[in-house]
């Protein structure tokens, strides 16, 4: 076990993975919730946190959650789909 995984409770990368997936918006509701900056800043957030406890690259960490940060804020939208 490594330095990272014993800080944490034995069941918190496993539930912290569940919860993302949970949050994370697939192809059947993709273009129903890709609008949604809260549902978007959830997804990002619970993808931070299972990088976190699974001793991820903080860079990677951080900028998942600035980027659930700038959704929070509306600073984010979603551009759409492309024309072609």
């Amino acid at each position: 076990m490594s330095t990272a995984e014993s800080r944490w409770p034995e069941s918190a990368p496993e539930l912290a993975q569940e919860l993302h997936r949970c949050l994370s918006l697939g192809d059947r509701d993709w273009h129903r919730l890709k609008t949604d900056a809260d549902r978007r800043s959830a997804e990002l957030m619970a993808a931070a946190l299972s990088q976190l406890i699974q001793g991820g690259e903080r860079n990677d960490v951080e900028e998942l959650t600035e980027q659930a940060l700038r959704w929070i804020r509306r600073e984010l939208k979603d551009p759409g789909c492309p024309h072609r």
